[in-house]
């Protein structure tokens, strides 16, 4: 449960994606890695068959050398003259019509290579190239294309930083925009892209930001207008009721409504002063507080001739104060919360107020059922009838409300319960 009235959000357990850089980098080293392998797999391959292929044909020129050389020896054939034939990694064996096998060099092995080859005065001769000189051959042939590999691969690594600092540097460029639009800058200073793309995104925003610009603008014309136009006959008309209260004609009765009149005719000017200055992007009313019990009082005094009109009540049930100072343009949200209770609840209408650490709690409920979802905070026209009190008035108040930094919200109870959580002092 959160500690404060407003959360500002909760922990999530998904992962930030990685940077459009570090994609762009992954991307072509994937892409690099690829074709080295396309090319470089089949290479070495290629060379070691050729190496084999080599090392067999050497098996089969040197087994038909020595039964050539016995061939034309006259004198017997040892273990000693056939070790002068030979060189590391090699072995013979020569197998005479009659006597004895006589070897020379290393013993074989499995995967060594043993060529043969007939001896024409009778027998043969058994020549092996051992695996392992084999395999260095190999080794070393396949040696040069595997450090090509490697250093393409670092070339293509650096080729693939650069590029990609250069494809996504315009793109953080365009981040920087928006952010300077989200920070109200709405001209921000143009910044040099040359991929095409990037202009393109570019444009848009810049377009979109002057869109913007001229609806403030003309928004914030029209609230200074509409209030300058407002502010001229409320002025006219609190002079006149101020003059007719003082005419020595007016009875006490009639003289006590006009001070009620100009009192609230002061209430609206306030209020369209807020306005005006919620319009602007300000917070009415967030440095000035008063006791929140004399603001709950105010409020059910101003409602209780238009709720005992219907047969109803306004009840305020509040500790005092206890409850401390609250934002003074929260009495424009308990206006708001009790003409929405008198034009579409039911039942007599309770307001109470509470306390908790650093906050207060404002309840505004009737006995009329609750709205179902929480569409009536959200300005939509097509809902702003005659009877299903989903104007304006709820709307404007919940974003007021976020403004002094507190929350307005519908109650999950069955009949309908306005929370108004302020800060309190």
């Amino acid at each position: 449960m959160c500690a404060s009235p407003r959360c500002e959000g909760s922990a999530s357990g998904s992962t930030r994606a990685p940077p459009m850089r570090e994609r762009l980098i992954v991307a072509f080293l994937a892409l690099a890695l690829g074709i080295i392998a396309l090319y470089g797999v089949p290479r070495i391959i290629m060379v070691a068959d050729l190496v084999h292929a080599s090392e067999n044909q050497y098996a089969d020129r040197m087994a038909g050398m020595v039964a050539a050389v016995i061939d034309d020896r006259d004198e017997p054939v040892d273990e000693a003259f056939l070790a002068s034939l030979l060189t590391e990694g090699e072995s013979v064996e020569y197998r005479p019509a009659d006597g004895d096998a006589v070897r020379a060099g290393s013993t074989p092995v499995g995967n060594d290579i043993t060529r043969s080859s007939d001896v024409s005065a009778g027998g043969a001769v058994a020549f092996t190239r051992s695996g392992e000189v084999v395999a260095e051959r190999v080794t070393t042939a396949i040696a040069p294309v595997i450090v090509i590999g490697i250093g393409l691969l670092v070339v293509s690594a650096v080729v693939a930083v650069l590029l990609a600092r250069s494809l996504s540097r315009p793109f953080l460029r365009i981040v920087e925009t928006v952010r300077q639009i989200g920070r109200g800058n709405l001209q921000p200073s143009p910044e040099p892209l040359r991929i095409p793309e990037a202009k393109a995104i570019d444009a848009a925003l810049r377009d979109s930001a002057a869109t913007l610009e001229r609806r403030i603008r003309r928004e914030h014309e029209f609230a200074a207008n509409a209030s300058h136009q407002l502010r001229t006959p409320i002025t006219a008309l609190r002079l006149e009721l101020e003059d007719l209260s003082l005419w020595p004609e007016t009875a006490p009765a009639v003289r006590e409504q006009l001070d009620h009149a100009v009192r609230e005719i002061d209430r609206l000017a306030d209020a369209i002063s807020q306005l005006l200055e919620f319009a602007r992007g300000g917070t009415p009313g967030s440095g000035t507080f008063e006791p929140l019990h004399d603001s709950l009082r105010a409020a059910a005094s101003r409602w209780n001739a238009q709720a005992g009109a219907s047969g109803r009540r306004i009840r305020v049930s509040a500790s005092g104060s206890a409850l401390g100072d609250a934002p003074a343009a929260a009495s424009q949200i308990l206006d708001v919360l009790l003409h929405n209770a008198i034009a579409h609840g039911r039942g007599d209408i309770t307001v109470s107020g509470e306390r908790r650490s650093e906050y207060v709690t404002v309840q505004v409920a009737d006995q009329g059922p609750r709205p179902s979802g929480n569409q009536i905070f959200q300005r939509r026209p097509e809902q702003r009838s005659a009877t299903s009190g989903e104007g304006i008035g709820l709307a404007l108040s919940a974003e007021l409300a976020e403004s002094l930094g507190g929350h307005l919200l519908l109650e999950g109870a069955p009949t309908t319960t306005f929370s108004l959580i302020l800060p309190a002092r």
